[in-house]
């Protein structure tokens, strides 16, 4: 999933040599959004929130990256979001000029990039399709799934589902209060669709009526 998947080890050389690591601990803040957008980032550990500061000044999360997920490639002269760590964190971090002549050079490069791109899009379309949802429960539901499939695609486990963001997280993501997201899991707790072994693990346990619930098919 990483940016330097399926290149060639002279591709690689090239890219390890614009390349510095970058660690975040919990809580960590790696851009503030309407900053210059100097370095692009690929992440190697941990999780990322994406959010963007609304007029009445509350937070609106608008995603979460996993390992293998890339930043600042939607990003024009400034960067969109403010991006912080959910957990501490591991980057791979890439000045945007150098990177730019870089992707000029290497088609597969660019190619990768570009599926980076249409991931992103089929992310966005999706954070609308949960936000669209009208009870808070089928939000929930949907996020659940939405976040099982995308654990997949990125080879990690699927379910149980590892929560290492918070109630809080989640509700600013779905536009709730972190109480309708607490009674929203107790709803599909005692509904028999999920476990909750701990506040940061869900267990789908009947996914076809959870995705009912959701309004979606795998």
């Amino acid at each position: 999933m990483a940016v330097c998947a399926a290149m060639e080890e002279d591709e690689i050389g090239a890219l390890e040599r614009i390349m510095t690591g970058r660690r975040l601990q919990a809580d960590e803040v790696l851009v503030e959004e309407g900053e210059p957008r100097r370095r692009v980032y690929s992440l190697t550990d941990g999780m990322l929130r994406l959010s963007i500061a609304l007029p009445d000044g509350r937070r609106q999360i608008t995603g979460f990256l996993l390992p293998g997920d890339y930043l600042g490639l939607a990003d024009d002269e400034t960067y969109s979001a403010t991006v912080e760590a959910v957990t501490p964190s591991a980057l791979c971090s890439f000045p945007v000029r150098e990177m730019e002549a870089l992707v000029d050079s290497h088609p597969k490069l660019k190619d990768r990039l570009f599926r980076f791109t249409r991931a992103a899009l089929r992310q966005a379309r999706e954070n609308q399709l949960i936000l669209g949802r009208l009870a808070p429960v089928e939000k929930l539901a949907a996020f659940l799934l939405a976040l099982s499939r995308r654990l997949e695609e990125h080879r990690l486990p699927d379910n149980p589902i590892p929560l290492a963001m918070t109630r809080t997280d989640i509700a600013d993501y779905l536009g709730l209060t972190v109480e309708t997201v607490s009674r929203s899991f107790t709803k599909l707790r005692n509904s028999g669709l999920i476990r909750l072994p701990d506040a940061h693990l869900v267990d789908i346990i009947d996914r076809p009526s959870l995705e009912a619930v959701a309004g979606t098919l795998r």
